[in-house]
Order: C-alpha cells, then sequence, then structure tokens
C-alpha cells in the first residue's frame, strides 16, 4: 500500500504541472492577480470574527455619538475606526468584513442550488430527450420570463405576509439564496443539455447501454463527466451574478436589512449621506464590490479561454 501511494501521489502532481491549465495560468499575469485577490477577499471575510475590531450585531457597539467619523487619511478622523464609521456609529472596516461574508455566502449558496437544479434538469432534458425535454426546456423558457427581481418581489411579500417581516430578516440570507438559485437555473440547465446532445450518441454510451446500465448511472456517472468544463465556465460568471444581485436587491430593500450587512445592504444605508459629505458609507463598500466581482469575472474569462477546445493547442 506504501509503495501504490508514493508512486501514485507524484503522478498526479506532475499531470497537473504539465497541464494546459496549469501552463496558462503561469504566463497570466492577470488570472493570478485575480486568483490572489479573490483568495484574500475570502479569507479576509470568513475571519471576520477573529480580526474585525467590532462585532456589527452586538448592539453594545453601536454609538450614535461616533456616527459619519472619516477615514483615517480624513482630517477629523479616530484612530479607533481605520475606515470610519456608519451612521449608526460601527466600525465600517468590520461591517465590511463581516458584510463581505455574507455576499459570498449567498453567492456560493446560490450558485451551488442553481448548479443542482440546472445540472439535473438538463442531463435528464438532453438524455431522455422527447417529452421530458420539451417540459423541461418550456419551464426554462417560463422561468426566464421573470426576472430576479420579479421573483424577489413575489416570494418577499408571500413571506411577509404570511409569516410577517421579522421573519423575513431573521432568514433572509436563505430567502435570498432560495430566491436567486430558483431565479437563475435555466442558465445551467440550457448549457448542459446542449453538452448532453452532444455526448449522448458517442460510442461510450452506445457502449453503456448495450452493457445493460441504467439511463440514471449513464447520465450521472458517464455523460456528467464529460460535460463539467462549461459547468465550471458557468459557476464563476454565475458567483458575480448572484453577488451582483444580492446587492441590487439589498439596494432597493428587498434582500438583506441594515441590522444584517451585506455589501449591498451597506451600499444602501449610506446612499443618503453622500450628499452630506460622508462618502465613504458607500463608496468603501462599493470599491470592495467592485473588486470581488471584477475578480471574479477576470477569473472565468480565463477559465472559458483556456478550456475552449477550439483554443486547445496541447
Amino acid at each position: 500500500m506504501t509503495t501504490s501511494t508514493t508512486t501514485t501521489t507524484p503522478s498526479r502532481w506532475k499531470r497537473l504541472r504539465d497541464s494546459y491549465l496549469w501552463y496558462s495560468f503561469k504566463r497570466d499575469r492577470t488570472a493570478q492577480l485575480c486568483l490572489a485577490v479573490f483568495i484574500c477577499l475570502v479569507i479576509a471575510a470568513f475571519s471576520a470574527p477573529l480580526i474585525a475590531p467590532t462585532d456589527p450585531y452586538d448592539l453594545r457597539h453601536i454609538d450614535i455619538m461616533s456616527s459619519e467619523l472619516p477615514p483615517f487619511w480624513i482630517d477629523g478622523a479616530d484612530e479607533r475606526y481605520s475606515l470610519g464609521t456608519d451612521a449608526q456609529g460601527r466600525d465600517l472596516w468590520s461591517i465590511i468584513l463581516y458584510g463581505t461574508r455574507v455576499s459570498l455566502l449567498i453567492g456560493f449558496g446560490a450558485v451551488m442550488l442553481q448548479a443542482l437544479l440546472g445540472v439535473t434538469f438538463g442531463l435528464m432534458a438532453g438524455y431522455l430527450g422527447g417529452r421530458v425535454d420539451a417540459f423541461l426546456m418550456r419551464l426554462a423558457d417560463i422561468q426566464l420570463s421573470f426576472s430576479t427581481l420579479m421573483v424577489a418581489i413575489v416570494v418577499g411579500a408571500v413571506v411577509k405576509a404570511t409569516m410577517g417581516s421579522a421573519f423575513y430578516s431573521q432568514y433572509a440570507v436563505l430567502m435570498l439564496v432560495l430566491i436567486i438559485g430558483l431565479a437563475e437555473w435555466p442558465q445551467y440547465a440550457r448549457t448542459v443539455r446542449a453538452s448532453v446532445l452532444a455526448e449522448k450518441n458517442k460510442e461510450y454510451v452506445d457502449a453503456a447501454r448495450v452493457m445493460g446500465l441504467r439511463s440514471k448511472r449513464i447520465m450521472f456517472r458517464h455523460v456528467l463527466p464529460n460535460t463539467l468544463s462549461p459547468i465550471f465556465v458557468i459557476s464563476t460568471v454565475q458567483i458575480a451574478n448572484a453577488i451582483i444581485s444580492e446587492a441590487a436587491l439589498s439596494f432597493l430593500g428587498l434582500g438583506m436589512p441594515e441590522t444584517h450587512p451585506s455589501l449591498g445592504s451597506l451600499i444602501k444605508s449610506g446612499f443618503d449621506y453622500i450628499q452630506s459629505g460622508s462618502w465613504w458609507i458607500t463608496l468603501i463598500p462599493g470599491a470592495v464590490l467592485v473588486v470581488l466581482v471584477l475578480s471574479i469575472n477576470l477569473l472565468g474569462d480565463w477559465l472559458r479561454d483556456v478550456m475552449n477546445p477550439r483554443l486547445y493547442k496541447g
């Protein structure tokens, strides 16, 4: 057993080092920078309880007398608050860390739900065809006719009317994951269906049918692994789209409440104070949102180019 482990592990690393993906990554400075920025933001966000000076969820840290203090490079700043404070007197650096974590949780959670629904429906539609394909694709067309904003309005209104606003605020993260996930799954379904249509008539699928394997096993064990490349590319783009959707919904008052900060709710909370001179409450979280989304989008563009078989050089 020891000999097998020592012989297989170096070969895997060698295959990774010799792969076109790694070769392209080493030559692309933009991809390296974007990955480094994204990893730093993720680590900082999920380490918020450890590195944040204050807890924005603790009411004891709300100090109205210290509200709207400027960042450290502006006259009148307080050394306790490096990036200043918001209108409630909370440390802006702390709520940006916690808000980025919430936005990332919603982005990753929504994309996982989108992928689960979209990949499953896309596999079934492409492999089974016929009435199943027609029904699922018409369902996707109907879903695409409703924007994320419309779904958020309907779901939010129903939940608030039946459960109350306090329930919605308590489970706002889960609600936004469901809203964004249910609104965007057709992107996966259409892409996976197109890939399955190109794969299901190949020889390895015919061989699996001849061996008597069930359709479910053929779809998930044989066809799905050969459609992963476009799924990875879509996922990077959809994470950025989900974060933007959360920010837009929160800015419109349909997402995270101000008591549970996200990047979108932070931008909304400081929007009314821009003209009064407290521009940092909105612009600093907005800059973090732009950097986060831009790094993810550029990584997605690089991954799309690398995984495009027409650009593969071997």
